[in-house]
């Protein structure tokens, strides 16, 4: 994966102001996009991957639910994504989709959680055998469909639905941090309007002659 935080090799020439241009842009569009990076989007990716799958094994085709779950998991993988493609430009919008992306992802949870009762089958408790060894796979990096990929094509449907479910649990974690600092982040440094307003400042600051 590139790096795409910006950096320069320039070297400032005598009387150039020590806030290179490079610089003020960076302030200004800070770094954004590494999506891939984030492990709520890669625990998301996995949650639509096994529920797409989850969906042909075991819902009916003719099921408005089944469309509804996958509509529901593609969400909250998206809107991780299209949240981190807009942090450079707008703070707030990516508040916003991170926030969609969870809420969806509610919306799944609950979905499972029904098709467990309706066929009389229990969720794992948080701490059970079961849901530890979810969680100890789900900590493994670089973590993919891969992973479960066994699991969710071989196990029965209860089984499938905890495994996802815990899934889901340890996703929406990650999103809860990831929205606590992003709302930190907002109220700390604002959108881009207040970034370029103190990158026009500084270098403003910079270009004043100085008074003898």
């Amino acid at each position: 994966m590139k790096n795409r935080t910006h950096t320069t090799n320039r070297t400032d020439s005598p009387g150039q102001s020590p806030v290179s241009r490079s610089s003020r842009e960076d302030r200004v569009l800070p770094a954004h996009g590494g999506y891939e990076s984030l492990l709520s989007f890669q625990k998301a990716r996995v949650v639509y991957d096994a529920t797409v799958r989850f969906c042909e094994r075991f819902v009916d085709k003719h099921n408005r639910t089944r469309d509804q779950m996958i509509q529901a998991a593609r969400s909250g993988k998206q809107n991780i994504l299209e949240g981190s493609r807009a942090s450079g430009t707008s703070k707030e919008t990516e508040l916003k989709l991170t926030n969609v992306a969870r809420a969806s992802l509610e919306e799944l949870l609950e979905d499972y959680r029904d098709f467990l009762r309706s066929s009389g089958s229990t969720q794992w408790e948080k701490d059970s055998k079961e849901a530890l060894f979810v969680r100890k796979l789900g900590s493994r990096k670089g973590i993919s469909y891969e992973t479960f990929r066994e699991f969710v094509e071989t196990r029965p449907a209860p089984v499938v639905a905890n495994i996802i479910i815990s899934l889901i649990h340890q996703t929406n974690y990650l999103l809860d941090q990831q929205i606590r600092r992003l709302e930190q982040d907002f109220l700390k440094e604002g959108g881009l309007r207040e970034r370029m307003t103190r990158a026009r400042l500084a270098v403003r600051s910079q270009n004043q002659p100085s008074r003898r």
